[in-house]
């Protein structure tokens, strides 16, 4: 099977580990399984799907079939490689992915995983649901797998809270009583929709004064981490502030996301503190 970069939209990017080649120092066969079973794990993420809460919500789960790898080129210890993947065909309760693996432009490995769509109780066949279908259908159409609202507390607010209890109070720790506050009722909130209606990020924008508006309470869902959610939250706030007026977004950032808004143009301002029992960096960037 000859494949080129050009056929796919997905690209899983790794580099391969000592422990993953053999005597003859190329990697060992039964690995490029694993690396496609990675790049499916990461397509998931892209198509802004939590693969277990929204195989329970879709009431199935995808199991292997079938499993197939044709070898054209060997991978080596420290080799950057990209591993593709794409839906190739969604049946009546199959859906057939195909894979491949890019060093650099050369074609390294072909691959074809085969999936049923069934009962997790029995493991017997149900028809994938129109909904994944739609998904799966429309990401290799080119399409955008999420949608960000915008509006007042009265209209996000129970899918804002859903997702901040879950990364700020279960995941965090931070008290429940630090983490509410009056200043939800007045600001502006932005949360981020799969394609199955579930908000999966979420961030508010607060009038700082003096033509400065503030950015908070940013969480994402802990799976889909990593991907763009949070990106695209921010910057339909900024996009809300700067309609407002204002010159400057300013926020606190923890420092472990400290790099994230440093590669989105934000800049340090002031010394490290602790808010809520955890390290932050107050953070700016110009609206002109």
């Amino acid at each position: 099977m000859s494949l080129t970069r050009a056929d796919f939209r997905f690209f899983h990017r790794l580099r391969v580990r000592w422990a993953e080649v053999d005597m003859q120092k190329i990697v060992f066969n039964a690995h490029y399984l694993m690396y496609f079973d990675t790049a499916i794990t990461d397509y998931w993420r892209a198509l802004a799907l939590p693969y277990e809460a929204s195989m329970h919500a879709l009431d199935g789960d995808l199991y292997v079939v079938k499993a197939t790898v044709e070898y054209h080129a060997s991978a080596k210890a420290d080799d950057q490689i990209d591993v593709a993947m794409k839906c190739e065909r969604v049946g009546r309760s199959s859906i057939v992915f195909t894979g491949a693996i890019f060093r650099g432009d050369e074609h390294l490995i072909s691959g074809e995983l085969v999936y049923v769509f069934a009962d997790p109780a029995t493991q017997t066949s149900r028809p994938v649901p129109q909904a994944l279908r739609d998904i799966l259908l429309g990401y290799e159409a080119g399409e955008a797998m999420t949608e960000v609202k915008v509006g007042p507390w009265s209209e996000l607010g129970a899918d804002a809270q859903r997702i901040r209890t879950a990364v700020f109070v279960e995941e965090q720790r931070i008290p429940k009583e630090l983490e509410w506050d009056e200043a939800d009722a007045t600001a502006v909130h932005a949360v981020a929709y799969n394609r199955l209606g579930h908000p999966m990020a979420t961030g508010r924008l607060l009038n700082a004064g003096a033509g400065t508006v503030k950015i908070g309470r940013m969480a994402v869902n802990r799976v889909l981490r990593g991907g763009s959610l949070g990106r695209q939250v921010l910057f339909a706030l900024m996009d809300a502030g700067k309609a407002a007026g204002a010159h400057e977004v300013e926020l606190h950032a923890q420092r472990s996301a400290e790099g994230f808004y440093l590669r989105l143009g934000f800049s340090p301002r002031g010394e490290p503190f602790e808010e809520a029992g955890i390290p932050h960096q107050e953070m700016f960037k110009s609206l002109a």
